[in-house]
């Protein structure tokens, strides 16, 4: 299979390589949009069908033919090409790409393209925006139509970054290219048509999502059951996030610790086992609101809903801790799987004291104030203190 990325200027635009797999193709393959740029064509032509993954069976039901899959610009940047090369062999398939969205939008605007931010928000929530929102930042996104830019602009200006300059870029290569400015508050284009991309130059006075660990409370939707900042800070030390790593956040409550271990690399994963399903629902509109709606969320109750998962690099434990929790974790989970609990109770200190002299690591007793009114001047307000289990199996 040959994957050729087209872009909106059709055939005049494609390599010679391009041009020799379409002449040499048994069968053609693309969205209709893809096929109406290629025109007619000598063998026949497959419409790609809504959802995408509903063509992947199909496509390989063609195996052993010559077939040209069309894609947009470059196959492997938010395109088609990761979700089909993933089901073939590497013998099975060539690309061809054309230049990107992204990199003609960045030749338009002007922009560093290694300076600006890249998404494809086609078919992802505009949510994955949110841990970039800093003034002066750019970013350049692909979108699903006309109409999610409008979306896009009303969704900045709820996040206090109305301001922000919008370039809405519309066919970019092609005879239909057309490029137009607004600010976000105030964007009221009624004609925008697809494929469109836009650059955001964003401005405002809205809250910035701090790249280290430890964010303030109030991010999180919570019922009181969450990890507070101070030690949310020194639990992520402890767990030592590590790009491309698995987490499992045992009793997550809000979620806080699991989001925040998304937020520190976009290829991290995790997964979130909470036994409530009101806190399950609050975590993955957590998740979702910051930007990082990968994270999985299990609902159940601990140990067994643990089983039959991906290994994780490391697991922490928020909630539920017990004998059984432990004992379970240390004979599922595989050597070198970073493992952290914290405790407040003199039973759960207890239990991770003489785990801690059963397996090592570090156990550490964390003790927190803060400054509060008393009476006229000021005093301490203490927290209750959290012991905290920290080992590498």
């Amino acid at each position: 299979m040959t994957i050729v990325g087209i872009g909106e200027d059709g055939p005049a635009g494609l390599s010679a390589a391009s041009r020799d797999a379409l002449a040499g193709a048994e069968v053609i393959v693309g969205a209709p949009r893809h096929l109406a740029l290629l025109g007619e064509t000598s063998c026949p032509a497959i419409a790609w069908p809504v959802p995408f993954t509903d063509g992947i069976a199909m496509l390989l039901a063609l195996r052993g033919r010559r077939v040209v899959m069309l894609a947009s610009g470059d196959p492997f940047w938010f395109g088609a090409g990761g979700a089909l090369a993933g089901h073939l062999l590497a013998k099975e398939w060539v690309a061809h790409p054309a230049p990107s969205t992204f990199s003609l939008a960045a030749a338009r605007l002007g922009w560093r393209i290694e300076e600006t931010i890249c998404l494809g928000l086609h078919a992802t929530p505009l949510t994955r925006l949110r841990p970039h929102l800093a003034p002066k930042a750019r970013a350049i996104v692909l979108l699903r139509d006309g109409a999610a830019v409008a979306t896009l602009a009303a969704w900045l200006a709820g996040q206090g970054f109305g301001a922000s300059r919008l370039a809405v870029l519309e066919a970019l290569g092609g005879p239909r290219e057309r490029i137009r400015h607004a600010i976000a508050d105030t964007l009221a284009f009624a004609d925008i048509d697809h494929p469109v991309a836009c650059g955001i130059e964003v401005l405002g006075e809205g809250a910035v999502l701090p790249r280290t660990s430890g964010i303030a409370d109030d991010w999180f939707a919570h019922d009181g059951q969450i990890t507070k900042r101070p030690m949310r800070a020194l639990t992520l030390s402890a767990l030592a996030p590590r790009p491309g790593e698995m987490l499992w956040d045992v009793g997550a409550g809000s979620g806080s610790i699991a989001i925040e271990w998304l937020l520190a690399h976009p290829a991290n994963t995790a997964i979130a086992f909470e036994r409530d399903p009101a806190r399950a629902a609050r975590i993955r509109a957590n998740a979702a609101r910051l930007g990082v709606n990968r994270l999985t969320v299990v609902e159940g109750a601990a140990p067994d809903m643990l089983r039959g998962h991906s290994a994780p690099a490391a697991v922490f434990v928020g909630g539920g801790l017990s004998e059984d929790l432990l004992t379970a974790l240390g004979t599922m989970l595989p050597a070198g799987t970073r493992l952290v609990a914290n405790a407040v109770t003199l039973e759960s200190e207890a239990l991770l004291a003489r785990w801690h002299g059963l397996r090592g690591g570090d156990l550490m007793r964390i003790e927190l104030a803060e400054a509060a009114p008393l009476g006229t001047r000021r005093g301490w307000r203490a927290a209750y203190p959290v012991v905290q289990w920290s080992v590498t199996l």
